[in-house]
């Protein structure tokens, strides 16, 4: 399984006697200590106070019964933060500036997060689940987790995450329709578990319009850096370059890349390696689309959003010269919405293109598509809306 801490163990007791199991957390949360067993007896009020004090609830009777409290939950979050946000409007307190109305937002998220994760769902070693209307979730789970250890514990993990689990193995079969890639259904990218989906299309379509460099004509060759999904290095191959690399370091993006890319008839186009930024060779193009938030992220699939400290896009534009071919390019393709969040500057940004011994040849923008730049009753409605995507042409200077 996937888990940075070493075979952690939930306990809980019933009546005497003390039971335990495999504590299953792809945000790496710390084992719950204060664990209730909970039945159908339990009040969608009851668990919303006591999942506010910190209390955790081990399903023990009917699965759909199960679902329809974390629904009842999300109700009950959702009307308290739209309470707590209309009181501070009237007392004047909602007008924060950024950047500690993002970090507030962070905050409000994660509360968000512990409460509708208070209810846990228990798992045979095979996967099955020992409660009434369970669904099968094994081949969900098998792509998430692993494939299930012979004679292993119990495992236990939240009904949100398991929940995420089969959503993923939902996409993964479905796939997502790209249009830069052709028409469907020959066109979709198969997100696997905890690998970012590329549901935002602007960046993509900022890689397949942008002018290749005409170092590209003599041998094609380009990288993709932190590949994910393999969706750029698909667009580059769409684009007639034969000379692809598509690096990564998750076990899960490399999975999910060569997939694509195979799946594509891509694969004697596109080399999917591992690497934690730049292979061992140059290219003319090296293309990166890097986390786009300074911040730290709270699950895998969240390093694809929150970059701490800056720390890919800086090594990016650090390596970036010494693995470009004599009039290569590198594209840098990001959001400025850390910036109207004031957690990154503009000047930042030129300042570290310019100490990595870099030029901007050229710059394309793009305003984001997705709902929530439309939409008004979001927190950071107000910097969202201003958003812009870039795709930054880079050489050396």
């Amino acid at each position: 399984m996937h888990s940075a801490q070493e075979n952690p163990v939930i306990q809980w007791t019933k009546g005497d006697e003390t039971f335990s199991a495999r504590w299953q957390s792809e945000r790496n949360l710390a084992v719950p200590g204060k664990v209730m067993l909970a039945d159908d007896t339990l009040t969608a009020d009851m668990a919303y106070r006591l999942a506010c004090e910190g209390n955790v609830f081990l399903w023990q009777s009917d699965f759909q019964n199960a679902r329809q409290l974390m629904q009842a939950l999300v109700r009950r979050v959702d009307k308290n933060a739209e309470h707590k946000k209309s009181k501070a409007a009237k007392s004047g307190k909602a007008d924060v500036e950024y950047p500690q109305k993002f970090h507030l937002y962070r905050q409000a998220q994660a509360q968000r997060a512990r409460i509708l994760g208070s209810i846990l769902i228990p798992f045979n070693a095979d996967y099955s689940i020992p409660l009434r209307r369970a669904p099968d979730v094994l081949a969900a789970c098998t792509e998430a987790w692993g494939e299930p250890p012979v004679d292993g514990p119990m495992i236990v993990t939240s009904l949100r995450e398991m929940m995420g689990v089969v959503g993923a193995h939902e996409w993964r079969k479905k796939g997502v329709d790209v249009p830069a890639l052709g028409d469907p259904p020959s066109n979709r990218i198969h997100p696997y578990y905890g690998v970012f989906s590329p549901v935002r299309g602007e960046y993509v379509d900022l890689v397949l319009k942008a002018p290749l460099p005409k170092a590209c004509e003599v041998n094609g060759s380009a990288v993709d850096v932190g590949t994910g999904t393999g969706v750029l290095a698909a667009v580059l191959a769409q684009r007639w370059l034969s000379n692809i690399v598509a690096t990564d370091n998750d076990p899960r993006a490399l999975e999910c890349a060569q997939f694509n890319i195979q799946n594509l008839g891509m694969g004697k186009q596109v080399k999917v390696v591992q690497a934690d930024l730049f292979p061992d060779s140059k290219a003319d193009l090296i293309v990166c689309n890097p986390p786009w938030l300074p911040g730290k992220p709270t699950s895998p699939i969240e390093r694809a959003i929150y970059d701490e400290n800056s720390g890919m896009l800086k090594a990016y534009l650090a390596g970036l010269a010494a693995h470009l071919n004599v009039g290569g390019e590198g594209w840098l393709i990001l959001s400025d919405l850390a910036e109207h969040l004031k957690l990154r500057t503009r000047e930042e940004l030129l300042g570290w293109i310019e100490l990595a011994g870099l030029k901007v040849l050229g710059r394309t923008d793009a305003k984001p598509k997705h709902g929530k730049a439309f939409d008004a009753s979001d927190a950071l409605f107000d910097a969202r809306s201003k958003e812009v995507t870039s795709l930054w042409r880079l050489a050396a200077a």
